[in-house]
């Protein structure tokens, strides 16, 4: 069986807007034109998988509960427009958790590759011919580890993490967009060369 391409997705920031920690239902809120770009994976047979760090989980701030039907959701949102996830892996661990189950260091939280792996192994990813979009440096540090190639949008915390954080950084993006839709768009014109 041949092996897909995919996107990886930061959640926050990326699909839905940056508000912190997302402790309550209503916090969670789609970006504009986030469905129609999964959408655009979907129809060019492109893998769209989530990949998220959710230390909110291990810090006690909220219940797993809450965090299960944030990705229902999510996912109902997409479907309203069509669209659908391949995946979603969470990290749920932090080194200095409250709750001790989720206490430590570990292989999944960006900018670790554990979560990339993962995905890899079970849907079959061909990780050369892959992307991992994001709004934080720890994305694109976490795609470059995996062996994907990493792109910055500046939604939630990119344009920030562009103008003072990248300058200190060897690892740059190959595609700076300025949402979901650019970033989509340039790697499908990428995939496509």
């Amino acid at each position: 069986m041949n092996k897909k391409s995919a996107v990886f997705l930061d959640r926050d920031g990326t699909i839905n807007e940056q508000r912190g920690y997302i402790n309550h239902l209503s916090r969670f809120v789609l970006l504009p034109g986030v469905p129609q770009a999964i959408r655009r994976l979907n129809d060019h047979s492109i893998s769209a998988v989530v990949v998220t760090n959710q230390s909110g989980l291990a810090r006690g701030y909220f219940p797993s509960a809450l965090l299960d039907a944030v990705h229902v959701e999510m996912k109902r949102l997409l479907a309203e427009e069509g669209a659908h996830l391949d995946g979603i892996y969470v990290c749920p661990h932090h080194p200095e958790a409250k709750i001790e189950q989720y206490r430590q260091a570990c292989r999944c939280r960006k900018p670790q590759p554990g979560l990339i792996e993962e995905a890899a192994i079970n849907l079959n990813l061909d990780l050369s011919r892959s992307f991992i979009v994001g709004d934080r440096w720890s994305d694109l540090e976490c795609g470059i580890r995996a062996g994907v190639r990493p792109v910055l949008v500046l939604t939630g915390y990119g344009r920030g993490e562009l103008e003072y954080i990248g300058p200190q950084k060897k690892i740059q993006p190959v595609v700076i967009a300025h949402d979901l839709s650019e970033a989509v768009e340039r790697i499908i014109q990428l995939l496509e060369c």
